[in-house]
């Protein structure tokens, strides 16, 4: 692993780092983004500064300087490339009193590198009892305050999947802990709106750019019964669903397998569509 941390890179990066009381670290008040990086390049970074953008703007926390971080970026990725790996760009509110009230110090900006496994071609997933909220003060951002996620990952686990899928209030179909959902009803490709509380993946606007497909909100129950259905997002790629809950589904199935050709080939032709 390599990190960054405002401003320079440190020679220990699993040594101390942070303050204690940084807000990030006490409360979850910082922002994030995971970015696929191969062979050394990473993979669609502006559009991902930008939804850091957008995320910490809706927080409340000052927009981080982009040369910055991009600068943060180049001297993690100066060391010896492998052939995937997995770049995090940390962005909190920074040290601050005791409490939920914020500080008046700099933000905190952390850019972390690692190796990494590439994804698989399919995988399982679970439905979790836990609705997202659409209408929630930090829904559409990227968060730190993961620990819904890591409460229903851990459940999925428990089943033998990989990821969790959430319904919001309304039951609804929403978006997995860190992915998108895509399903296919009659041979039509559809995904939740963002007005579902999803979060708007980076993989997901490309999918639907590269591939098509309709955006509708509908009832959870009819993404279960689909014909096909598959993940989306930074480290997944397009990953084709072949077990929902108890529910066997073709992986892949032909618009699945449409969608990971077509992904693959137009990933190849740019790293920052």
């Amino acid at each position: 692993m390599r990190a960054w941390i405002n401003g320079r890179l440190t020679q220990d990066p699993e040594g101390p780092a942070l303050s204690v009381t940084d807000h990030g670290f006490t409360v979850g008040d910082g922002v994030f983004e995971t970015i696929k990086v191969v062979e050394g390049t990473p993979f669609a970074l502006t559009r991902h500064l930008q939804r850091l953008a957008r995320s910490a703007e809706g927080l409340g926390l000052p927009v981080p300087d982009e040369a910055e971080v991009r600068r943060g970026v180049a001297e993690v990725l100066e060391g010896p490339s492998e052939p995937f790996g997995r770049l995090r760009i940390t962005y909190s509110g920074g040290p601050a009193p005791m409490g939920s009230g914020r500080g008046d110090g700099p933000a905190t900006l952390v850019v972390a590198y690692a190796a990494a496994t590439p994804p698989a071609a399919t995988t399982s997933v679970v439905t979790v009892p836990w609705p997202r909220n659409e209408r929630g003060a930090t829904t559409g951002l990227k968060t730190t305050s993961y620990a819904e996620n890591v409460i229903a990952l851990a459940r999925a686990a428990e089943h033998g999947a990989t990821e969790a899928i959430f319904a919001n209030t309304v039951g609804h179909l929403c978006e997995g802990t860190g992915s998108n959902v895509f399903y296919v009803v009659d041979g039509e490709l559809r995904t939740p709106t963002l007005a579902s509380g999803c979060l708007a993946g980076v993989t997901r606007a490309l999918v639907l750019e590269w591939c098509g497909g309709r955006e509708v909100d509908e009832p959870l129950e009819v993404a279960q019964a689909a014909d096909e259905a598959f993940l989306v997002s930074t480290t997944r790629d397009v990953q084709a669903i072949t077990r929902w809950d108890d529910r066997e589904l073709p992986g892949p199935g032909p618009v699945t397998a449409e969608c990971a050709r077509t992904w693959a080939e137009r990933e190849a032709e740019t790293a920052d569509p």
